[in-house]
C-alpha cells in the first residue's frame, strides 16, 4: 500500500463518521424524514398532472380537475418547507459537529504535543484543521441525508408504481436505480477514489510547503535563493493543478455515464410501458402516470451518483482525521494521578531513545534538592534538551526512574507536575497577542498587579534573573502598554524584549523548579551576567536546572552534570570538575581559547 492510500474502506469510514453524530442523530432523521417527504411532494406536482392526464383519458379517478390542480399547488408549497426543514437540520448538525470534530482534532494534538507534533508537517495539520474538515461537512451535509432520501424514495416509487401501474414497470425502475445508485458509482470509485487521494496528498504537501516558504522568507531572500523558490512552488502547483484536473476528468466521466444510464432506463420504462399499453395488458392513462412517476423518481439516486467525487475526498479526508483521532499519544496522559509539593529530584538508571533502537540517553542518574542549582553540559547532540524534555514528562522513558519526593513521574498527576516544573528555552514561541495576554498563558487567573510584579522582579523578589525579567521599560513604550499587539511570535519586540517576556512567564508561574535550556542565548553580555548574580540568591526557595554551552555561565552553580555520547561522564562541583582534569576542563580550557579569538 502506497503511504497515500486510504487505510480504511470506504464503508467503514462512513460508520466512523456516523458515529460521531451521537446525540445529533435524531435530529439526522428528522432530516432524512423532511427529505423524503419533500422529495415525494415534488414528484407529486408532476404526478398529478399526469393524474389529470389519465381522467382527460377516462381514467377512472374519483378527484376533480380542481381538487387535482389545488393538490399540486399544495404539494409545491409544501416540497418549498420540507426541503427548507431539511437543509436548516443538514447544515446544523455539519456545523455543530464540524466544531466538535475541530474540538477533537484540538485535543488529539494537545495529547499527542508535544512528542508526535514535533515530526508533524504543520502545514498538513493546518490543512485538515481546514481544507479536511470542510470536506466533511459537505458530508454530513449533503451526503447521508441523500443516500437515505435516496434509498426510501426508490422503494415507495417501486411499490407505487406497482400497484398503481405495473410490476414490469416497477422492476424497469428498479434496474435504473440499481445501475446508477450502486453499479455505476462502484465502478467509477476506483478511479475517483485515487484520483482524490493523489489530490489530497499534493494540496497538503504545497501547503506545507508554501508555509515553510513563508516563515523562511528572510533566509530565502539573503541566500538569493527567491527565483529557485518560486519555481519549485510554480512546479507544485503545476502538479497540483493536474491532479485537479485528472480529478475533475474522472469525475466528469463518472457524471456522462450516469446520464446516459438514466436515459437509457427511462427510454426503456417508456418502450416497455408502450409495449403493455399495446398488448393491453395495461391502460393508457395508468401508463402515463407510472412512467411518469418513474421519469420523476430518479432525482434522489443521481445525487447519489454525483456524490461519488465528493466521497472520494470524503474518504481521503475523513481517513486522515480519523487516524489523528485514533493515534496512540507517545506519553499517556496521568489523569487523577499521584500530587506532590516538591522536595526533591531524582533520576537513577534513566534510558530513552525515540525509536526504541538507538539509545539518546543510558542510565542516567542525577539529583536535585530543593534550592540547588544543577548545570547541565555537553556536546551538541549529548541529549542535554532531551533530557529536560523528560522531566517534563513530554517523552516517556524506557527504563529507569525520575522521581519527584520519591514519585515515580509515570504515576504524577499531569497537572501537578506542570504546576511544580516551569520551562524557560532559548525560543519561546509568543502569540499574536497582547503582551498581557501573553503573560497570562503562564497564569490566566492572575491579578494585574502580579503581572507587573513579574516583569520588574528586581524590586520586589530575590528571583533568578531579576533585571532581565523587568520587561516594563519597554512595556511603557509600547503604544497601549500591557494591552499593546506584539505580532506572530513577537515581531513587534526585539529578541531580548522576547526573552524577557518569556522568563517573566516564569515568574509569575513560580513553579518551584525552573528548566532552563540556554535561555541566556539571545542576550547581550550585561544581562547575561546579571543573571549570573540572579542565579545565586534563586537556590533559597528554588531548584534550577541550566542547560549551558558557555562554561562560564555554570561557573555559580551548586553541582555540575556533564553528558557525553548520552551517558553521564562527569558529575560534581565546579572545583571537583577542574581539579579532576577531566572532560569539564577540556571544554572550560577550549571555550576560554574560543573567547579569545580575534578576526586577525
Amino acid at each position: 500500500m502506497s503511504k497515500n492510500a486510504i487505510r480504511r474502506s470506504g464503508a467503514k469510514i462512513m460508520a466512523s463518521l456516523i458515529m460521531l453524530l451521537g446525540s445529533l442523530a435524531y435530529i439526522m432523521v428528522l432530516a432524512v424524514i423532511n427529505g423524503s417527504l419533500g422529495f415525494v411532494c415534488a414528484m407529486s406536482v408532476t404526478l398529478f398532472g399526469a393524474v389529470g392526464a389519465a381522467k382527460a383519458l377516462g381514467e377512472a379517478i374519483s378527484l376533480s380537475y380542481s381538487a387535482i390542480i389545488a393538490l399540486a399547488i399544495g404539494c409545491g408549497v409544501l416540497r418549498g418547507l420540507l426541503r427548507y426543514i431539511e437543509q436548516y437540520s443538514n447544515h446544523y448538525i455539519a456545523f455543530r459537529l464540524l466544531a466538535v470534530l475541530r474540538d477533537k482534532i484540538f485535543g488529539a494534538l494537545r495529547t499527542l504535543c508535544p512528542a508526535k507534533l514535533e515530526s508533524k508537517q504543520k502545514g498538513s495539520i493546518i490543512a485538515m484543521i481546514t481544507s479536511d474538515i470542510e470536506t466533511l461537512e459537505v458530508f454530513y451535509a449533503h451526503t447521508i441525508s441523500p443516500v437515505c432520501i435516496a434509498v426510501i424514495v426508490s422503494l415507495a416509487v417501486f411499490i407505487f408504481v406497482g400497484k398503481i401501474s405495473s410490476w414490469y414497470l416497477a422492476l424497469t425502475a428498479l434496474v435504473g436505480y440499481i445501475l446508477v445508485g450502486i453499479v455505476l458509482p462502484l465502478v467509477s470509485s476506483g478511479k475517483l477514489k485515487e484520483s482524490g487521494v493523489h489530490y489530497r496528498a499534493e494540496f497538503a504537501g504545497f501547503n506545507a510547503y508554501f508555509l515553510d516558504s513563508i516563515k523562511g522568507i528572510k533566509d530565502i531572500v539573503l541566500n538569493n535563493s527567491g527565483e529557485s523558490r518560486k519555481a519549485e512552488v510554480n512546479r507544485r502547483s503545476d502538479v497540483l493543478l493536474a491532479e485537479t484536473r485528472k480529478m475533475k476528468n474522472n469525475i466528469t466521466k463518472a457524471s456522462a455515464a450516469t446520464e446516459l444510464t438514466v436515459s437509457l432506463v427511462i427510454i426503456a420504462a417508456l418502450a416497455v410501458g408502450i409495449i403493455l399499453v399495446s398488448k393491453g395488458e395495461l391502460s393508457l392513462g395508468r401508463m402515463i402516470i407510472g412512467v411518469t412517476a418513474v421519469f420523476g423518481s430518479f432525482g434522489p439516486v443521481i445525487a447519489i451518483s454525483a456524490l461519488s467525487g465528493n466521497l472520494t475526498q470524503t474518504f481521503a479526508s475523513g481517513d486522515r482525521v480519523l487516524d489523528l483521532l485514533a493515534e496512540k499519544p507517545a506519553v499517556k496522559p496521568v489523569k487523577n494521578g499521584e500530587k506532590f509539593s516538591f522536595d526533591r529530584l531524582e533520576v537513577s538508571d534513566m534510558s530513552f531513545s525515540y525509536d526504541k533502537k538507538n539509545n539518546v540517553l543510558s542510565d542516567i542518574c542525577l539529583s536535585a534538592k530543593k534550592g540547588e542549582i544543577v548545570g547541565i553540559v555537553g556536546e551538541s547532540g549529548c541529549g542535554k534538551s532531551t533530557l529536560l524534555k523528560l522531566l517534563l514528562r513530554f517523552w516517556q522513558k524506557d527504563s529507569g526512574t525520575i522521581g519527584y519526593n520519591g514519585i515515580d513521574i509515570d504515576r504524577i498527576d499531569e497537572a501537578s507536575l506542570l504546576d511544580n516544573v516551569t520551562m524557560v528555552s532559548q525560543v519561546t514561541y509568543l502569540f499574536d497577542e497582547t503582551i498581557e495576554e501573553n503573560l497570562r498563558i503562564a497564569k490566566p487567573n492572575a491579578t494585574q498587579a502580579e503581572i507587573e510584579n513579574a516583569c520588574k522582579m528586581a524590586s520586589v523578589h530575590d528571583f533568578i534573573m531579576t533585571r532581565l525579567a523587568n520587561c516594563e521599560d519597554f512595556v511603557e513604550k509600547m503604544p497601549e502598554k500591557w494591552n499593546s499587539m506584539i505580532g506572530e511570535n513577537g515581531s513587534e519586540l526585539s529578541g531580548g524584549e522576547r526573552q524577557r517576556i518569556s522568563i517573566a512567564r516564569a515568574f509569575l508561574k513560580d513553579a518551584p523548579i525552573i528548566l532552563m535550556d540556554e535561555a541566556t542565548a539571545s542576550l547581550d553580555v550585561d544581562n547575561e551576567s546579571l543573571i549570573q548574580e540572579s542565579i545565586s540568591k534563586l537556590i533559597r526557595n528554588k531548584t534550577v536546572l541550566v542547560i549551558a554551552h558557555r562554561m562560564r555561565t555554570v561557573d555559580g552553580v551548586d553541582k555540575i552534570v556533564v553528558l557525553k555520547d548520552g551517558k553521564v561522564a562527569e558529575q560534581g562541583s565546579p572545583e571537583e570538575l577542574r581539579k579532576a582534569n577531566g572532560i569539564y576542563k577540556h571544554m572550560a580550557e577550549m571555550q576560554l581559547s574560543s573567547d579569545q579569538w580575534k578576526y586577525r
